[in-house]
């Protein structure tokens, strides 16, 4: 599974990166950015649910891989 970040929908609440902090981090301004190429180790999958479930503008989306 991948993660990425929609930047249209992201207003910077900054709850990706303090849910998974593993996975996110925030720029400059404050809005979240994913952690290198957007892979979810088995081991963080939770918390990118957790961080998915709670952004605000659902800018977080997840991209099952087979």
């Amino acid at each position: 599974m991948k993660v990425r970040i929609d930047f249209d929908r992201c207003q910077g609440h900054g709850r990706c990166y303090d849910l998974a902090p593993g996975l996110f981090s925030e720029d400059d301004e404050g809005y979240g950015q994913v952690i290198g190429d957007g892979v979810v180790p088995a081991d963080e999958e939770k918390a990118a649910h957790l961080a998915v479930a709670n952004c605000p503008e659902r800018a977080i989306v997840v991209i099952e891989e087979p």
